[in-house]
């Protein structure tokens, strides 16, 4: 160590030893002196190092969520909650759920398998074992019922030949009644609340027509005194001609219902079926009341 300057010290009040020092010498053992005790307090300071299982296990807090809670708060909180929660549960150990769900006893992974084969095999045991029972029954119940067999009479050739004959005879009466039936024309029937729309404006041009004829050709013997209703159904071709007339119910005076038939005669030919009518129909029946009313007046409703 070098020192540029030497402090100027009471040297008085040192000790006698250092007293009779001279200045070189007290300076020297002075800064000795003040390095001793450096060195001893640097000595006297310890180092440690940490504890590996604090550093391992450090303090954590957990964020749960709890289902229930308290109005006391916990002193020492174990985790934070949405909620207090001071104490809980069924036990004093220090413990909490890691899991919602209820706790289970620990299974054989591969029991539930086992049973439910054990189960099907027992289940198509029993199957396999009813099917035998009535496999059985129903043999014993056809054998029962089957009846003896009794010896057939060999036919003589004049059976077989009768039998051809009336077969033969039953097709050709089939033939003909088939060819008849295909042979009727194909009617219509339509009434004053049933008709079809594409039969609709037909009717209705029907009837504007025998309307118009027939108050131009009212009965002259009826002609404000006789008044009544009939209902008449008219059967029309498909040309248009009348195919024929049925009173189905009369208006209790002959002369109203001669002159019913008369306007529908005098009315036709009528208009022929449109092509949608003429598809499926040959005559078209049309089933309707007619009225001679008060005031010489025939119409249909």
């Amino acid at each position: 160590m070098l020192l540029t300057s030497t402090p100027r010290f009471d040297f008085r009040h040192w000790p006698e030893p250092l007293a009779r020092l001279d200045p070189s010498s007290r300076a020297f053992a002075l800064s000795l002196a003040i390095s001793v005790v450096i060195h001893a307090m640097i000595l006297s300071i310890q180092f440690k190092f940490p504890d590996g299982r604090r550093l391992a296990a450090p303090n954590t807090l957990d964020v749960v969520f709890v289902n229930s809670k308290t109005r006391s708060r916990p002193l020492k909180p174990d985790a934070l909650a949405q909620a207090n929660l001071d104490g809980g549960g069924n036990t004093d150990l220090d413990r909490r759920a890691k899991t919602p769900l209820p706790y289970m006893k620990n299974v054989d992974s591969g029991r539930d398998a086992k049973q439910a084969r054990r189960r099907v095999q027992e289940l198509e045991a029993r199957q396999r074992q009813l099917m035998s029972q009535l496999d059985a029954k129903a043999a014993v119940r056809v054998e029962e019922a089957k009846p003896q067999a009794e010896p057939q009479p060999k036919a003589s050739g004049l059976d077989l030949a009768q039998s051809a004959l009336a077969i033969a005879r039953l097709e050709a009466q089939l033939s003909r009644s088939i060819d008849e039936y295909n042979k009727r024309p194909r009617k219509q029937f339509i009434g004053a609340r049933a008709s079809e729309y594409r039969f609709a404006q037909y009717v209705e041009d029907w009837r504007q027509k025998i309307e118009r004829i027939g108050n131009l050709n009212y009965p002259e013997g009826a002609r404000g005194r006789i008044y009544g209703s009939l209902r008449l159904a008219v059967s029309i071709n498909a040309d248009g001609s009348v195919a024929g007339l049925d009173l189905e119910h009369s208006s209790g005076h002959e002369v109203l219902d001669r002159a019913a038939r008369r306007i529908v005669q005098m009315a036709a030919p009528y208009a022929r079926f449109p092509d949608n009518i003429r598809r499926d129909t040959d005559i078209l029946v049309i089933t309707r009341t007619w009225h001679f009313a008060p005031g010489d007046k025939v119409f249909s409703e």
